[in-house]
Formats: structure tokens, C-alpha cells, sequence
């Protein structure tokens, strides 16, 4: 089984925890139903959870709600710890190059805040 958690910023704000809060209610409801599903399935479909190629082991959450696609990117902290770094609303076939360097710039982020304590 996994966990999902939020990065957090070093201010203590939490990104995903802000993209959640400006979807709508059915939309957010949708996006926890996906995580709440990675948490317990040991075999997550595809459509719903993959990694990313050539990304430095980041992970994309794929959500569809009617004709809006959401992704939510992050990594995993050992075996079953996924920490989610970064979300937003796909518009074009690629996930956007800066919204993947973002995830990795956090993943090395809380590494190292990691390390340190």
C-alpha cells in the first residue's frame, strides 16, 4: 500500500493543497477519488498513474474530468511514500516541460531539507 503526501514549501505552504483548492468541488472530488485509488491498488492503471519518461524518476497523477485533464506530478520517498510536488490543468498533448523541472527542482528541495534533519 502506498501514502500520498504534499510537498510543502519551506514556508510551510503546500502547492497541490492550492491547486486543489481552486478546482470545484467535483473536480477536487474526482482528483482525491484518483490518489485514493494509488493509495490502495497495488497495480494502478495507466490512465491514472504513470512515470514520466527521461524525468529523473518523476511520477505524473492523471486526472480527467469531463473535457478537463489535471495532472498532479511527484516522487517517491522510498518504496511506498509518494509525495506530490506540483499540479496543474493540462492544455496541450506534453506535460510542459517547466511544470516537470519544477518536480524535480522540489524533489532535490526536500531531499536535501530531508537530509539536513
Amino acid at each position: 500500500m502506498r501514502t500520498v503526501d504534499f510537498y510543502h514549501l519551506p514556508n510551510s505552504n503546500y502547492p497541490v493543497e492550492a491547486f486543489l483548492d481552486s478546482l470545484t468541488g467535483k473536480q477536487a472530488q474526482k482528483v482525491l477519488w484518483v490518489l485514493q485509488l494509488i493509495e490502495e491498488l497495488d497495480i494502478v492503471p495507466r490512465q491514472y498513474f504513470k512515470k514520466l519518461v527521461d524525468s529523473e524518476d518523476i511520477w505524473e497523477v492523471r486526472i480527467q474530468f469531463g473535457n478537463d485533464i489535471f495532472r498532479l506530478l511527484g516522487f517517491f520517498d522510498g518504496g511506498n511514500l509518494l509525495i506530490l510536488t506540483n499540479g496543474f490543468a493540462k492544455k496541450t498533448q506534453k506535460t510542459p516541460s517547466q511544470e516537470i523541472t519544477l518536480a524535480i527542482r522540489r524533489k532535490e528541495e526536500y531531499l536535501a531539507r530531508r537530509k539536513k534533519s
